[in-house]
C-alpha cells in the first residue's frame, strides 16, 4: 500500500504539492486542479507536471477529470464525456499514470443503475485499450452513495477495467458503517482515499486523520487482507492544512507499517 495524496485540498501549486509530498515521506500525488482553481486535468500544462514528476522522483498514481459529474439521465453530456474521455486517455499514457478516479453520476431521484452501468462498461472499454482503471468514486451528491451501493453497481458492471475508489469517510456521511462498505466492496477497490471526521448534532466535523471516527487500523488491515497494494491517497481539510497533512502522512505511514508487520 502506497502513501499519496489529493495534492489540490492543500494547494494548486504543483511545484508546492511535490515539496510536501517530499517533506511528508509520500510516494506520489492524485492530481485534480493544477495551478489554479479552474485549471482541471487533463486541460493543464502537461509538460510541467511532467518535467515536475521526473524531478522530484515522485509518481502520478490518479487523475480527476470532470467526467459523469451530472446526471445520468441527461444522456447527451455523458456520451459527449465518452468522447472527449480519449483525451484523458491520451494524458494518462503520456504521464503514466494508471488510474483515473470519476463519480457514478450525479445523485437524482429514481437513478437508473442500468444506464450507469452501461455508461461505465463502455468507458472501461476505452480505459482498457490504455491499461488504464477507472476507479469510481462514491459519496452522498453521487448516484451511489455507500459502499455498498457501489458494489452492486460494480457488480452490474462486470468490466475488469472499472472498480473502486473507496472512500470510508463518505460511507460515514452517507449513514454506512465504513467495515460494511469496505467487506462489500472488497477486491473490487483499485483507489482508496484517507480522510477522518466525526458527526456532532448531525453535522459533519473533519478532523485530524486518526482523530475521528473512521477505525482506519481497521481499515488498513482489511485492506491488507483482501491483498490490496495500491495508494491511499489523502485528503487534508484540517487548517493550517501544511501542518495537518503532515501530521496525517506520518499517522498514515505508521499505520501501514504497523499493519504489515502484523501479517508477518
Amino acid at each position: 500500500m502506497l502513501p499519496v495524496w489529493l495534492t489540490d485540498t492543500v494547494t494548486n501549486d504543483l511545484g508546492r504539492a511535490l515539496h510536501y509530498t517530499e517533506l511528508w515521506g509520500l510516494e506520489g500525488v492524485e492530481l485534480r486542479t493544477v495551478g489554479g482553481a479552474e485549471d482541471r486535468v487533463p486541460r493543464v500544462n502537461e509538460s510541467k507536471i511532467s518535467n515536475a514528476l521526473e524531478s522530484s522522483g515522485k509518481f502520478l498514481s490518479a487523475i480527476v477529470p470532470s467526467m459523469f459529474e451530472g446526471p445520468v439521465s441527461d444522456t447527451a453530456a455523458w456520451m459527449n464525456d465518452l468522447v472527449t474521455f480519449d483525451e484523458t486517455l491520451n494524458f494518462c499514457d503520456r504521464l503514466r499514470c494508471p488510474r483515473v478516479v470519476i463519480p457514478p453520476f450525479a445523485a437524482e431521484e429514481d437513478v437508473s443503475f442500468d444506464r450507469m452501468a452501461d455508461a461505465l462498461r463502455r468507458a472501461g472499454a476505452r480505459a482498457e485499450a490504455h491499461d488504464v482503471l477507472v476507479c469510481v468514486h462514491h459519496g452522498t451528491e453521487t448516484g451511489c452513495r455507500t459502499g455498498v451501493e457501489l458494489a452492486s453497481l460494480l457488480a452490474m458492471v462486470d468490466h475488469p477495467n472499472v472498480r473502486a475508489t473507496w472512500d470510508p469517510v463518505a460511507s460515514l456521511r452517507a449513514g454506512e458503517r465504513p467495515a460494511e462498505g469496505l467487506e462489500a466492496l472488497g477486491e473490487r477497490i483499485a483507489h482508496v482515499r484517507c480522510a477522518d471526521g466525526r458527526i456532532t448534532d448531525g453535522y459533519w466535523e473533519d478532523t485530524a486523520f486518526g482523530e475521528g471516527d473512521i477505525d482506519w487500523f481497521h481499515q488498513l488491515r482489511g485492506l491488507y487482507s483482501v491483498g490490496y497494494v495500491g495508494s491511499l491517497s489523502l485528503e487534508v481539510y484540517v487548517e493550517p492544512r501544511p501542518k495537518y497533512g503532515l501530521r496525517a502522512a506520518t499517522t498514515l505511514i505508521h499505520m501501514i507499517r504497523d499493519v504489515q508487520r502484523e501479517a508477518v
